[in-house]
């Protein structure tokens, strides 16, 4: 598809079979191979027609929204064995509603069209948060908006050493696929993107995947071959992590058994469900990256078969179809999906979050997205619609086209891999110098001292040092139940410390389970 004749970027019409924007340079100009970061020539502008971009970008965002809620039946269901989904044609005949697969996108989306900025600030974000996210959160997104009612903001909240959900919860997955719709053809700002948002709830590994599927995303945008798409988002993840030895042993599997997901299905349960069936074992990075990339290698570009796979590849089983979802329908796009006839009700329902639209329709989802993407291409230097003329010889008719100039980028790693230590120091670093002047002050600083000292092995000293203080502030602190009950209620064996730590500086366990904001 790709025509590899001409390096000058022009616009060229599109294959009427896949609607898909085609390129005019060899996909190797713009992708390294992967390990490889490539800086010293920039990758070409790519002018492509509004109307097909447009289109798949619309695709991607239904996609996803179908392959979330198409997925809830099954999510969670298939644990130790595979699901066994024979039959399954794609469907929103109510149409879609607020589920935290898609809806957070949907508040910072409504946010970053509001404010015509696509990097909201760590303020935004928390504002935006306690205003709209107070229900339908679970893991560690609970974990962090608690922590926000304790002051602590955005990346902290999302810090290891902070909260003890973040090194293997799927937040970095599922909620970043709009980001990388909102960066088509640029995968690094892409990363850049999801990471923004992400770090919200999640550091190390999971930070991982979030490069790697939003940049999955911005390269399906204008790349039909799986296997490259695959290329690059690998590309995008630091060599050292294991997200990168998920992506490559998933397709080394599906080499040695092409016909036979169970199999591969079996492998992944022997290599990644081995943490004694706790929250990892349904909800961690390991297995639920492996069963996005399974269902796509055994979906064949296929997007019914790709949400079948993903279905029965189980674990969080949505959020993983949420996922493949979007970089097939961002392939496919939005027209071929209308041509499916599929019966897709055009209603996107707020069930969850406060404050947000009542009347909102799949479309206006969609054009969220495609505005926001706009913003994006302008942002980094490219063109919204221009108007150009083209025909096909002198003299002929000239027609209007709408045109996007998108200065396209190679995939690359852009945050390479934290470890607990690394997130640790970090967390030290900030708060520590802190700790004191806070302890002293009543209100939230102060019981935002006490949780910071617990998480970070400064209780003893302060306690030590001002034990009055250190009292006022373990009362202020138990005054947020919520908090307190999320310490207790955090996954094994990475929050087993952090519990310790807790009873030894003085916090008792609420007598009521309430992990509510």
């Amino acid at each position: 598809m790709f025509q590899t004749q001409s390096l000058v970027p022009r616009a060229i019409p599109c294959d009427n079979a896949t609607m898909k924007p085609i390129v005019a340079f060899s996909f190797a100009m713009i992708f390294c191979s992967v390990g490889q970061r490539v800086h010293a020539h920039p990758a070409p502008v790519l002018e492509v027609d509004a109307d097909i971009l447009e289109d798949h970008l619309r695709g991607g965002m239904l996609a996803q929204v179908i392959g979330n809620l198409n997925g809830l039946p099954h999510e969670f269901k298939y644990i130790d064995s595979p699901g066994d989904v024979e039959h399954y044609t794609p469907s929103l005949p109510e149409g879609g509603y607020t589920d935290d697969d898609t809806d957070i996108e949907w508040v910072y989306l409504h946010e970053i069209v509001r404010t015509r900025e696509i990097f909201l600030g760590a303020p935004q974000i928390t504002a935006a948060w306690k205003r709209h996210i107070n229900r339908g959160i679970f893991c560690s997104n609970l974990y962090a908006r608690c922590l926000m009612n304790i002051g602590i903001e955005p990346p902290w909240t999302g810090n290891f050493a902070l909260n003890p959900w973040a090194d293997f919860n799927i937040s970095g997955q599922f909620i970043c696929e709009s980001f990388g719709l909102m960066a088509p053809g640029m995968p690094q700002t892409a990363a850049k993107l999801g990471l923004n948002y992400t770090h919200v709830a999640i550091d190390g590994e999971p930070a991982q995947a979030t490069q790697l599927f939003t940049t999955m995303i911005a390269t399906a945008c204008i790349v039909t071959d799986l296997n490259k798409i695959l290329d690059a988002g690998l590309a995008a993840v630091d060599p050292k992590s294991q997200i990168a030895g998920v992506v490559k042993t998933v397709r080394e599997l599906h080499e040695k058994n092409p016909d036979d997901w169970r199999a591969t299905r079996l492998e992944i349960k022997t290599r990644w469900q081995t943490h004694g069936g706790g929250m990892r074992d349904r909800n961690g990075y390991e297995l639920n990256t492996a069963c996005v990339i399974a269902a796509l290698l055994y979906g064949h570009e296929d997007f019914t078969e790709t949400l079948r796979n993903a279905f029965n590849f189980g674990y969080d089983a949505d959020c993983d179809a949420a996922t493949a979802a979007t970089i097939v329908g961002v392939m496919k796009g939005r027209r071929w999906m209308a041509e499916q006839g599929w019966n897709i009700k055009d209603v996107y329902r707020n069930s969850m979050r406060d404050d947000m639209p009542n009347d909102e329709t799949l479309t206006s989802l969609e054009n969220l997205v495609v505005e926001a993407a706009r913003l994006t291409i302008q942002k980094n230097g490219g063109e919204i619609p221009l108007p150009v003329r083209e025909g096909p010889g002198e003299g002929s008719p000239r027609t209007q086209k709408r045109i996007y100039r998108i200065p396209t980028e190679q995939p690359a790693n852009i945050e390479p891999l934290s470890t607990p230590a690394d997130q640790l120091a970090r967390a030290k670093k900030e708060f520590v110098p802190v700790l004191a002047h806070d302890l002293a002050t009543p209100g939230i600083a102060r019981a935002r001292a006490a949780y910071l000292a617990i998480c970070l092995g400064e209780a003893d000293k302060l306690k030590a040092d001002s034990p009055d203080a250190w009292s006022a502030a373990i009362t202020e602190l138990e005054k947020h139940p919520a908090v307190v009950h999320n310490i207790f209620a955090a996954p094994e064996p990475g929050s087993q410390s952090l519990k310790q730590a807790a009873l030894a500086a003085g916090l008792h366990k609420p007598a009521t389970a309430t992990g509510k904001p």
